[in-house]
């Protein structure tokens, strides 16, 4: 400490002794606590129907409700994990046949079978090519790079994909549209990349050109009879894993991208997905079929009986099931 400092508390014992080095009586005391009925009215009000025309609580609404101040507000909702302010959506599933559907998917996924492949497919429809106005500025320190909101559209590509959850390559073609016919030209490219001699697992969502009659008319052939379809339950896409892969190329090439012309979009998707294969990466799936269940369940249950709160192991169920969904 400096010689200043020390004199400082030198003087004040002197004149006080030891009540003199309990408090500094050039700061004002402490502000009490929050009494814990107030933090509990906060909490019931929080997690219930906000006043008037009002959507959600914020935190000024609920410091003039309470009395308190805006920061002791955010700091209890802090300490209780609260954000009214955030809102995230969900869709559950009504198919009949979910259960057989997840364990089917589930248990090609964890437990695949011997000398067969197992593709996940789909088709990433109306990727734009989009061509900013203005160049935009390059990442700085302290600064974030910038691209102008406004662009110029030059056309649209369709990506169909079949990723091999096995090793993680994926085989993927471009058209200019998604309907049946494009769908049967990626299945007999796919045809055409694959051993004669191996069984195919194809998962796949239930898009109505999935199961068109041109695609059963393509299945009809005995030479064919090794391609087995597995359809994921309704209103389910994050179970087929190739969806993973296009979160991933539209986050780290397409979103960003610049593209004068749809040629120019298909070259670079096919230079990424070439990239991608020079070192492909498999993605783990650890949620076996009952997991995946029973929190659906429960998640439907507390569904039925409104409580909004629920247990803490409910909560977590349902937040598991919100992120799948």
């Amino acid at each position: 400490m400096t010689r200043p400092a020390v004199w400082f508390w030198q003087r004040r014992y002197a004149e006080a002794g030891i009540a003199g080095l309990l408090r500094d009586k050039t700061r004002p005391p402490g502000k009490q606590p929050v009494p814990i009925e107030t933090v509990n009215k906060v909490l019931a009000l929080t997690c219930g129907e906000p006043p008037g025309e009002m959507t959600h609580w914020t935190g000024r609404a609920m410091a003039k409700t309470i009395g308190l101040a805006l920061h002791t507000v955010q700091r209890i909702w802090h300490a209780n994990r609260l954000q009214p302010h955030r809102l995230r959506t969900f869709k559950r599933s009504t198919d009949p046949a979910l259960a057989e559907k997840v364990e089917d998917i589930v248990g090609l996924y964890m437990h695949p079978p011997t000398h067969a492949v197992v593709l996940s497919i789909d088709e990433k429809s109306q990727i734009q090519a989009l061509d900013r106005t203005q160049p935009g500025l390059p990442l700085k320190p302290g600064k974030c790079g910038t691209m102008t909101h406004d662009y110029k559209r030059h056309g649209t590509t369709t990506l169909f994909a079949a990723f091999n959850i096995l090793n993680g390559k994926v085989i993927g073609t471009c058209q200019p549209r998604h309907r049946s016919r494009e769908f049967v030209k990626f299945l007999n490219h796919l045809e055409k990349q694959l051993p004669l001699d191996q069984q195919v697992h194809l998962i796949m969502d239930n898009y109505c050109t999935h199961k068109s009659a041109e695609v059963q008319r393509w299945l009809k052939p005995k030479k064919r009879s090794r391609f087995h379809f597995h359809f994921t339950p309704t209103s389910s896409s994050w179970l087929n894993q190739v969806e993973r892969f296009f979160a991933l190329i539209t986050g780290r090439m397409i979103r960003r991208g610049t593209f004068r012309s749809s040629q120019e979009l298909e070259k670079a998707i096919y230079h990424w997905l070439a990239s991608w294969n020079g070192a492909p990466t498999p993605f783990v799936w650890k949620a076996s079929a009952d997991v995946i269940l029973d929190k659906v369940r429960r998640c439907k249950e507390l569904s039925k009986t409104g409580d909004q709160r629920g247990s803490a192991s409910d909560r977590r169920a349902c937040r598991l099931w919100v992120a799948l969904g």
